[in-house]
C-alpha cells in the first residue's frame, strides 16, 4: 500500500501545481477582459482573437482546475445527509461513487473528446471569426481536464481505501479536508462567539 500512497502524493502534488496555475489563469482572464473593455470603449478598437482568448483561459480554469477542486474538497456533496453519516460509511460511499461514476465517466470523456482535438489539431481548424485563434488548445483541455480529474480520482480512491484498512486519517473529515470556504466560515463563527462573551 505504501507504493499506492506514494503515487496518491505525487498526484496530490501534481494537481496542487495545476491548481495554482489555475489561479493565475483567473488574473490572466481578468487582465485581458478589462484591457479589452478599456480599449474598445476609449478607442473603438476590438480583437476577436482577445475575446477569444478570454475564453480559452475561462474553459482553462474550469477544465484543468477540477482536479484540484476534488483534491480540496470543494465539490458539491449533500452535507446535511454526509454530516448524519459515520466517518467509514462516507468513504465507503466515495470508493463506490469513484470506482463506478467518477472513473468510467472520465474515461468516456476522454475516450469521445481525444479524436475531437485530434481532428482538429490535424486540420489546423481555426474559429470562423476574423481574426481568431487556432481551435485545437481549447479541445485538448477537454480530455487534458478529464485526464486530470481522473488521476485525482485514482488518488482519492488510493486514500479512502487506506482509511478504510487503518492506514491513514480520513481524508474527508478534520481539519485539512474542509473547504476554505468551511474554514473562513468557522473562522468568523469563533471571532463572533468571542466577542459575544466579551460583552456579558
Amino acid at each position: 500500500m505504501n507504493p499506492l500512497l506514494s503515487l496518491s502524493r505525487l498526484i496530490d502534488m501534481i494537481s496542487t501545481g495545476i491548481g495554482k496555475l489555475t489561479m493565475w489563469l483567473i488574473l490572466a482572464t481578468t487582465l485581458i477582459s478589462a484591457g479589452n473593455a478599456i480599449v474598445r470603449k476609449a478607442f473603438d478598437m476590438s480583437s476577436n482573437a482577445l475575446l477569444e482568448i478570454q475564453w480559452y483561459l475561462f474553459a482553462a480554469v474550469f477544465m484543468l482546475g477540477a482536479g484540484y477542486g476534488f483534491l480540496k474538497n470543494s465539490h458539491v456533496r449533500i452535507d446535511f445527509i454526509s454530516s448524519r453519516l459515520s466517518d467509514r460509511t462516507r468513504n465507503w460511499i466515495d470508493v463506490l461513487g469513484i470506482v463506478l461514476v467518477l472513473l468510467p465517466f472520465c474515461t468516456l470523456l476522454i475516450t469521445l473528446s481525444w479524436p475531437f482535438f485530434l481532428g482538429a489539431y490535424q486540420s489546423g481548424e481555426m474559429s470562423q471569426n476574423a481574426g481568431g485563434l487556432i481551435r485545437w488548445p481549447v479541445y485538448l483541455l477537454v480530455p487534458l481536464g478529464f485526464t486530470m480529474l481522473m488521476l485525482q480520482g485514482i488518488s482519492e480512491l488510493i486514500k479512502r481505501i487506506a482509511y478504510l484498512r487503518g492506514l491513514i486519517d480520513d481524508p474527508i473529515g478534520g481539519e485539512s479536508a474542509k473547504s476554505d470556504e468551511q474554514k473562513h466560515l468557522e473562522e468568523l463563527e469563533r471571532i463572533a462567539a468571542a466577542r459575544l462573551a466579551g460583552e456579558k
